[in-house]
């Protein structure tokens, strides 16, 4: 008997072994330099804030973050790639707020945005600011689009960077909730769509911080309130949405960072309080503040909550407005 117990017990430990082996990190990590995949191109606010918080995580941890751009499919295909790699901790992902919208947009995806990632922390919010051309729109405020748009009901035209991003989202909240009919203009990008705002072809845009803030302080694109429910430091004197006559409208366009599932817990959390710490110096503050980028930080627990509460709002309302993709 005792022979036996003897080697049952060498048994259920050898079984045991793999496994325990999985579920501990590197005791040495990071031994070598971690990938950071942006699943967009480089230059937006994403790409960014990504690189700003490597630099200053790497100097932390003795490690370069490797910034990999894998764009495509709204953020899709950097996602997947992500989902597949080892849970090591040695690959992460800046991802949006399309991590809560894509799986309502497209009809099939290769990732389950909750069960194939570990959630590592929320890191900035970027508003998006409505917007009109200065020289051309009779609106200068929140309730002179309301009245515009309610006296001709479909027809004032709002420009987007095309179906399902947070900047053709905001303009749905908007119409949502207001009870009013806009005019959706999608476009491919940004850039064609202000280029378009400011030559008068469309009424107005619902645009990221980042690019409208220069053609608001040049003067001519007109700011009539920004779409989180504090108002941005990156432009302190426009009034949220909210408080200009929408009561109830919020639309924030959020950054976070995952892992793949199954990174060891002891890696997640190292990883939360150096991206933590890293967005409370004063370099990277002033870094995130020229893309309009408000820190905001989070335990990864709180990111998994709030990724589950996007997941509903935004399911709902694709649902309910019908949003197709191009």
């Amino acid at each position: 008997m005792t022979m036996q117990r003897r080697t049952l017990a060498l048994l259920l430990a050898a079984l045991a072994l793999p496994g325990a082996a999985m579920a501990q990190p590197d005791a040495a990590w990071p031994a070598k330099p971690i990938k950071w995949v942006v699943p967009f191109p480089p230059g937006g606010a994403m790409d960014v804030i990504a690189r700003t918080l490597g630099d200053r995580a790497a100097r932390e941890l003795g490690q370069p973050f490797v910034i990999e751009n894998r764009p495509g499919a709204g953020g899709n295909i950097g996602a997947d790639y992500v989902a597949k790699q080892p849970a090591d901790g040695y690959t992460i992902m800046i991802t949006s707020i399309g991590m809560a919208t894509n799986p309502a947009l497209y009809a099939k995806l290769a990732y389950d945005p909750v069960k194939d990632f570990a959630p590592i922390s929320l890191l900035a919010v970027v508003p998006n600011v409505l917007v009109v051309n200065a020289a051309r729109s009779p609106d200068k405020s929140v309730q002179d689009v309301l009245a515009h748009a309610r006296r001709n009901p479909g027809k004032l035209s709002y420009a987007s960077a095309g179906n399902g991003t947070s900047i053709h989202l905001a303009g749905e909240v908007f119409a949502s909730t207001a009870g009013v009919e806009l005019m959706h203009v999608p476009y491919k990008g940004s850039g064609p769509a202000i280029t378009d705002m400011l030559g008068g072809q469309v009424d107005l845009m619902f645009d990221s911080i980042t690019s409208a803030r220069p053609h608001i302080q040049s003067g001519k694109l007109r700011a009539l309130g920004v779409t989180t429910a504090k108002r941005s430091s990156a432009l302190p004197d426009v009034p949220t949405i909210a408080e200009a006559g929408l009561p109830g409208y919020e639309v924030s366009p959020w950054f976070a960072v995952f892992a793949p599932a199954g990174t060891p817990p002891q890696v997640v959390a190292r990883l939360n309080q150096v991206l933590n710490g890293a967005m409370q110096q004063p370099d990277t503050l002033k870094k995130l503040e020229s893309v309009g980028a408000e820190p905001i930080g989070s335990t990864p627990q709180a990111l998994a909550t709030h990724l589950q509460q996007e997941l509903a709002r935004w399911g709902k309302l694709i649902k309910e407005r019908g949003i197709r993709l191009d």
